[in-house]
């Protein structure tokens, strides 16, 4: 037997793994941080085996308390994921599967790597709505793409969505699939109005040296870019850095920042309600957006999330909380689970990439009915 987690994205550390009873495994940290809870390798020759899998650093994860009633995703050619049973206990996060195949992969969410987001980025490309600006490099070297939907306008609303920023949450890139997919629909009247109102400004991965490196938190530097974005720097976290400029540049109306939660097993948005330029109007435009994102798609709620700041308490590092006091905008956070949704399971995959591109979809309909008002 082998385990091997030495391509994009991957992260593991192989302890013991002689006998299949006793496969004992490690989470690697972030570079040059604490943060680790992200992991990806692939098991080889364990065809017909019995395999218990255990991750015996868990208790020291990021979000440990995340590790309760989370299941384990599973695939034999990285495109289907399936759930294995998991069980938490003692501090370590225990897994068993009997693999069907020569060759399986394991991950902490179905992952999606860099080759993937070359591949979309080049065919959103092919349609002549879409122009790409190269923002800038990351630390490693990478391109900071973001793709300009929609024809720019005087009167036309400024709309920022991006994911990623945690590199180790990958529904988030799911989720874009599916948004930049309707978005760009030419048979899809409400895509269709909404490029008439606004244009759209949207990087699908924020970071890239963190993704490539199989990160949970950070970037190549061991910044986490959501606690950057007051005060950036080309040196630690370029990716905050160069939106931010081009964000200065050019104005914002509305931003969506997509992210994955590790606790809750809820699809939810945060606001910005501690910032001290929130408004009346601003939380309006939040719960008419949640409530019409609600109305599209049943596994989206409006019930539970985070606990909501005190008036001008909001950290003003964090994205959604600069953005809004920063250009008197609506900024929202949406926030999805690595677990399954437990008002609207799906047992054999839980949470999974094709209900994350539906929930993109449904995102059309949640900005169509703010978009006049932004």
């Amino acid at each position: 037997m082998y385990i091997n987690s030495n391509f994009d994205g991957g992260n593991i550390r192989c302890i013991r793994c002689e006998d299949a009873e006793d496969i004992q495994l490690e989470i690697v940290k972030d570079n040059n941080s604490d943060f680790y809870q992200w992991f990806y390798f692939r098991l080889s020759g364990a065809e017909g085996l019995d395999c218990n899998l255990s991750i015996t650093n868990a208790s020291g994860a990021a979000y440990a308390g995340g590790w309760q009633d989370y299941q384990v995703v599973a695939s034999y050619d990285r495109d289907f994921w399936f759930r294995v049973p998991t069980q938490y206990e003692d501090g370590h996060l225990t897994f068993k599967h009997m693999p069907e195949y020569q060759s399986v992969y394991y991950a902490y969410f179905a992952p999606y790597s860099m080759e993937r987001c070359a591949d979309f980025t080049g065919w959103a490309l092919g349609d002549p709505k879409v122009n790409l600006a190269v923002l800038g490099q990351t630390i490693d070297g990478q391109d900071i793409d973001q793709l300009v939907v929609g024809a720019e306008g005087e009167n036309k609303k400024k709309v920022w969505v991006h994911a990623r920023q945690h590199p180790g949450e990958t529904m988030a890139s799911w989720w874009m699939e599916g948004f930049v997919h309707r978005l760009l629909d030419e048979n899809d009247a409400l895509s269709r109005a909404l490029l008439e109102k606004a244009v759209f400004y949207i990087v699908p991965n924020m970071n890239p040296d963190g993704s490539k490196r199989g990160h949970l938190r950070t970037n190549a530097n061991g910044a986490n870019l959501n606690r950057e974005w007051l005060e950036p720097s080309m040196e630690k976290s370029p990716e905050v850095y160069l939106l931010r400029e081009k964000m200065h540049e050019l104005g914002v109306d509305f931003c969506l920042d997509v992210h994955g939660d590790e606790a809750l097993p809820y699809n939810f948005i945060a606001g910005a309600e501690g910032v001290p330029n929130w408004t009346d109007h601003l939380y309006e435009i939040h719960h008419r957006f949640g409530n019409a994102l609600m109305k599209a798609n049943p596994d989206f709620q409006m019930t539970k999330g985070y606990g909501i700041d005190k008036p001008g308490e909001a950290d003003l590092s964090i994205c959604a909380n600069y953005i809004a006091n920063e250009f008197k905008c609506s900024a929202i956070t949406l926030e999805m689970p690595f677990k399954d949704t437990v008002e609207t399971p799906q047992p054999v995959q839980g949470w999974s990439p094709v209900r994350c591109q539906k929930l993109g979809e449904s995102a059309i309909d949640a900005i169509y009915e703010v978009i006049d008002d932004l």
